[in-house]
């Protein structure tokens, strides 16, 4: 499987790709799809990625097939958490982003020094996956939780396992007299934000903060998708909010969505796109979603991380543009979202919603 190499913030920009042609290792045995996903015949070069932890797994399938389809690319991604992605993308140190959270209004003012002179970016949602409440209770295998519950919890107001406000979601269910160890991110993560945003949009009244990509509340902390996923199994009385791709085997709390429990899906949570609008923003082929997180639709699972790929407007050296235009394609194409799917556990783009977002990714110079 393809290797994460970290890139320094300070890095210098890459030029001249076509100068030098850097092979990809050897990846048969990654391979995902029996078909090319890409029309990059011939394509040489190499780019460099970094963000999500959320899309590593994903990353990691795309990536694999990308440069098997493409032995003369080379592509290594670094999941070091989606603000730090940002920030890499916009210093310069990397030619794309992935990340939880769609670039700001702040951001957009910024200069994009990966970007040629003038071009700002765009987000592409390509990575569209449940967002799973984790926990270890010894003796408790289910649990139903409701949004005024979560805010509860990881704020702080619900403090032990018994609290009456949960004992009511969960008839009969033998909840112990035990402390609640909230595990959050402890990484500016838009993870955080997802979550944060489904709390604010149900409850404000309890989660009062605006979503951001800093958790905005004391306790314990850990870094990315599997500093949570240690915290939780390691302890008794923990529970801690991950992608679902990272869940494994460990018990998943359902979700009150209206007057029923649901359980995370892909198809429940690519269902929630369909009732949720995009945002305004000055580039048309800026793609962002405003996900409805407050929907009762039948079948639908409205905890859920919309994730992006960020890229340039424009590239100083087409060669890179292309290279990136090739790989995004990769990842949206029919093939790509399936093998994803299958491996992490994330939504399928519908084929409307893919091709929008082709579209999109054809506009990079």
């Amino acid at each position: 499987m393809v290797t994460s190499t970290s890139v320094p913030p300070s890095a210098p920009r890459r030029l001249g790709l076509v100068a030098a042609v850097l092979i990809a290792a050897t990846l048969g045995g990654c391979a995902v799809n029996e078909e090319p996903a890409t029309s990059g015949e011939g394509l040489q070069g190499a780019i460099v990625g970094a963000g999500s932890s959320a899309q590593a797994i994903a990353q990691e399938v795309w990536i694999a097939d990308f440069q098997t389809q493409n032995p003369g690319v080379r592509i290594d991604y670094d999941a070091v958490g989606s603000g730090a992605g940002r920030e890499q993308f916009i210093d310069g140190a990397t030619d794309f982003a992935a990340s939880d959270a769609a670039l700001s209004d702040d951001d957009l003012e910024r200069d994009f020094a990966s970007c040629a002179p003038g071009s700002k970016a765009i987000d592409l949602p390509v990575y569209v996956s449940p967002l799973v409440l984790i926990f270890n209770l010894e003796g408790v295998p289910e649990l139903g939780l409701d949004a005024a519950s979560i805010a509860g919890i990881f704020s702080g107001r619900i403090t032990a396992w018994n609290d009456p406000a949960l004992v009511a979601l969960n008839p009969g269910v033998a909840l112990p007299e035990l402390p609640i160890a909230a595990v959050h991110r402890s990484d500016p993560s838009g993870t955080t934000k997802n979550f944060a945003d489904y709390l604010h949009q149900n409850v404000p009244d309890v989660w009062t903060d605006e979503p951001a990509d800093e958790f905005p509340y004391p306790g314990e902390a850990a870094q990315g998708n599997s500093g949570i996923v240690n915290a939780v199994i390691s302890g008794n009385g923990t529970i801690g909010y991950v992608d679902a791709s990272r869940a494994g085997d460990i018990p998943v709390a359902s979700l009150a969505v209206g007057d029923s429990f649901v359980d995370y899906s892909a198809e429940a949570a690519s269902a929630i796109l369909d009732v949720s609008p995009l945002a305004e923003r000055p580039n048309p082929f800026d793609l962002v979603v405003e996900v409805d997180r407050t929907s009762t639709a039948e079948g639908v699972y409205p905890l859920v991380l919309v994730s992006y790929i960020i890229a340039c407007e424009e590239y100083e050296d087409p060669a890179l543009s292309e290279l990136v235009r090739q790989y995004i394609a990769s990842t949206i194409s029919d093939e790509g979202q399936q093998a994803a799917a299958e491996v992490a556990g994330s939504a399928p783009l519908s084929a409307e919603f893919a091709a929008r977002i082709a579209e999109a990714a054809a506009s990079i110079r």
